[in-house]
């Protein structure tokens, strides 16, 4: 059995109670994970809550890059300040420069309203121009966490760069893999890189209960998920990785 903890990324409150109720250790919190995830809304976030694991909330305004105007920048500080004030274990962001460095004055800033909550440099860090200097940059920052699929489409394919990541951090930030994680491939990550905490999205379709269903009207756009199915977590594939804990 190994030691590490689980965290599941997710949008929905029945998501977060099937991920407590299967032994996860955190919830990252999102809204529109079609788009990788946004901010979740405030009734969701206080309904999440009251379900009694550690809620790590997501800051994203909008799908995209992570070069934000100033606008979007407020935005993202109110958000912030409204899960503070909410309580929530930890908020969830990450800030470029248009050159793909970290933007250290506004995630300083953020960082700075955030306390004393937890937070987690997201995949933002992918993004970057140059792996190693952001994570010096990230955790001269201050930052707990960075979630990070080694720089590349899935963690598999970041393997290698995952492994000399966790080795330059050492002891002074958690590297916490995430991306493309299955119960087919963790017992092989998990053995390469024996990380402390993987970040994982184990989900099943949940047809809809509509009866009466027009087919000729969509919500979406032109791509779009099927309006009479939902994704939420599957309590008996998170239990794959959780069983495997100490």
């Amino acid at each position: 059995m190994a030691d590490y903890k689980i965290e599941v990324c997710l949008e929905s409150v029945e998501s977060v109670i099937r991920s407590k109720n299967a032994g996860a250790d955190r919830v990252e919190l999102c809204s529109d994970l079609f788009q990788g995830g946004l901010t979740p809304s405030l009734g969701t976030v206080r309904r999440a809550k009251k379900v009694g694991i550690p809620l790590s909330c997501m800051i994203r305004p909008r799908g995209g890059d992570f070069c934000y105007t100033d606008e979007e920048f407020e935005v993202m500080k109110e958000d912030l300040l409204a899960f503070k004030q909410e309580g929530v274990y930890s908020v969830v962001f990450g800030i470029l420069k248009a050159d793909g460095s970290v933007d250290k004055k506004r995630c300083r800033e953020l960082l700075e309203l955030a306390r004393p909550m937890r937070v987690t440099f997201h995949r933002a860090f992918d993004m970057s121009r140059n792996l190693s200097e952001a994570l010096e940059d990230i955790i001269s920052l201050g930052f707990d966490r960075i979630l990070t699929s080694g720089g590349e489409a899935s963690v598999m394919e970041g393997l290698l760069m995952l492994e000399k990541l966790i080795k330059q951090a050492g002891e002074r930030i958690i590297i916490m893999p995430g991306a493309g994680i299955k119960s087919r491939n963790f017992e092989y990550i998990s053995s390469h890189l024996n990380a402390k905490e993987y970040h994982v999205h184990p989900t099943q379709a949940l047809e809809s209960e509509m009866e009466y269903r027009p087919s000729h009207i969509f919500m979406g756009g032109m791509l779009r998920e099927s309006e009479y199915s939902r994704v939420e977590i599957s309590e008996s594939g998170l239990a794959f990785f959780t069983s495997r804990k100490k």
